[in-house]
């Protein structure tokens, strides 16, 4: 069964940090246009209220992953998730945007038609299909794949007599009291994992394949906080963002330009806090060059002080095969377990799954190329959020909602009812959209859009840059094509 088709301005996809994020800029520029959330799951935040394991926190400082409209003034600035979706839902509380949100809407197929300049998107709600057309459609779903992460083969796990989870599917009540844990992976789950559960667990091992770059980082901002004391929350909020996203971008590019000059910064803050005589070359030194992965970071060096305490310890070595009471290592060493945490990493999903389509005719993915890294060359009036692998998400998604808002007052303005990014430029070439080496992005790179090997079609990973272009740049470009509806289609449409 097929409910009654409903119109709205705008039709947010999401209602995680960034679909939150949209839908404030997007009312707040436009308190009369009509819009709505559809959210697959039954909560708002996304990927915050997915990922319940031990200790789940952000990577990523508060001042930066925070929207820019709405300051953090809590004393940490490397939060947990609890704090982090409390945020997201306040956020979303305190503007009215929770009452716009529609929940266990999964949405499924978006079609567009240019007679009509209006996207038909269908979602499944308790089993029926909800039909509802827009002018504007806003894809905020991140990219993780939701129903679960990725499992590699491991030999003989059936005949493991413990038991085995998978940190995206965390269960409510288990008990690791006093157990033996292990936690298969390297990445930032398993760097949060190890000293969160290292305090109940009678030990944990972290097992990997090969090192990860692990930098400490301090839990609480002390120049934040003694700002927000002096200047205010808001003053304080805007110079210790600018503060943490030039520390950030310093980080980067020297890990770009004079990789041997981080990896020997990064070896000597590892042996500062790690016992004496700690093999780090074995479980800290990676093959490969900083930021060719994302950097893990841990608040307060965690992960080093559970090493030290001798709570946790780091195993570098391959899985032969599970055994009834524990692991199997190539190297011929056995490691016993009561609990095996698979923290393997995660599965991405373009666009949540979503299907598109325009005037008939499917829109596959890869033969597209991203504009600008938040629309699609050839589908109209249709934006998405991805946010950059080496800086804090929202800092692109809140770029990206002011570029959405700025580009829907243009359509105002001159009387738009369309517009399209059209690559018709020869010269440029097809790379990558993420143009990043860890293993959840090569597994699914292929399913996603391509990027483009110069402007506008350039994924880029700077802040500056696209503040830049994004805020103040040029609507009309030449690559971004508008037009008008019919008058005849104008007229058919009107109320008699």
């Amino acid at each position: 069964m097929t409910a009654t088709t409903e119109h709205l301005d705008v039709l947010i996809i999401g209602a995680g940090l960034s679909g939150v994020g949209a839908a404030h800029h997007l009312q707040s520029a436009f308190p009369g246009r009509t819009y709505a959330i559809l959210e697959a799951r039954e909560a708002i935040g996304g990927t915050w209220d997915l990922f319940r394991y031990p200790g789940v926190r952000s990577d990523s400082d508060m001042h930066t992953l925070g929207y820019r409209f709405r300051p953090w003034t809590q004393a940490k600035a490397i939060a947990d998730g609890p704090a982090i979706l409390r945020y997201i839902r306040d956020t979303a509380a305190e503007a009215g945007i929770d009452r716009r949100v529609r929940f266990g809407h999964r949405v499924v197929r978006a079609d567009w038609s240019t007679p009509d300049a209006r996207w038909t998107v269908e979602a499944v709600h308790d089993g029926e299909t909800v039909r509802l057309t827009t002018n504007f459609l806003y894809v905020c779903s991140g990219y993780y794949r939701y129903d679960g992460g990725y499992a590699p083969d491991l030999p003989g796990i059936e005949r493991f007599g413990g038991t085995v989870i998978h940190p995206q599917h965390w269960p409510e009540n288990l008990d690791y009291t006093g157990k033996k844990v292990v936690v298969i992976g390297s990445g930032a789950t398993a760097v949060t994992l190890v000293p969160a559960m290292a305090d109940r667990a009678a030990h944990v091992t972290m097992l990997q394949r090969s090192p990860t770059y692990i930098l400490s980082l301090p839990a609480e901002d002390p120049i934040a906080n003694r700002l927000r004391r002096v200047l205010g929350a808001g003053r304080a909020y805007a110079i210790v963002r600018w503060k943490n996203v030039a520390m950030s971008t310093l980080i980067y590019q020297l890990s770009r330009r004079r990789p041997h000059v981080m990896r020997s910064l990064l070896r000597k803050a590892a042996i500062r806090q790690l016992p004496p005589g700690y093999q780090v070359d074995t479980h800290f030194k990676p093959r490969y060059q900083p930021w060719d992965q994302r950097l893990c970071f841990v608040p307060d060096g965690d992960l080093f002080a559970a090493i030290t305490r001798g709570r946790a310890s780091v195993v570098t070595d391959r899985i032969a095969e599970f055994t009834e009471a524990g692991l199997r290592l190539e190297s011929g060493a056995e490691l016993e377990a009561d609990v095996v945490v698979t923290a393997t990493g995660l599965r991405l999903l373009a666009l949540g799954g979503l299907r598109l389509a325009v005037d008939g005719r499917a829109v596959t993915l890869p033969e597209t190329m991203a504009y600008r890294g938040m629309m699609l060359s050839g589908v109209p009036n249709f934006a998405f959020t991805v946010g950059y692998t080496n800086a804090s998400w929202t800092l692109k998604a809140d770029l990206v909602s002011e570029y959405v808002v700025r580009l829907l007052r243009y359509l105002d303005a001159h009387g738009y009812d369309q517009c399209v990014p059209i690559n018709d430029d020869p010269a440029v070439t097809e790379r990558p959209l993420l143009d990043f080496q860890a293993g959840y992005v090569l597994r699914s790179i292929d399913e996603f859009p391509k990027s483009g090997s110069r402007a506008p079609w350039h994924m880029g990973m700077s802040y500056a840059h696209d503040l830049l272009k994004l805020r103040h740049g040029r609507i009309e470009d030449g690559a971004m094509r508008f037009s008008r509806r019919p008058a005849s289609q104008e007229a058919a449409r009107q109320p008699a």
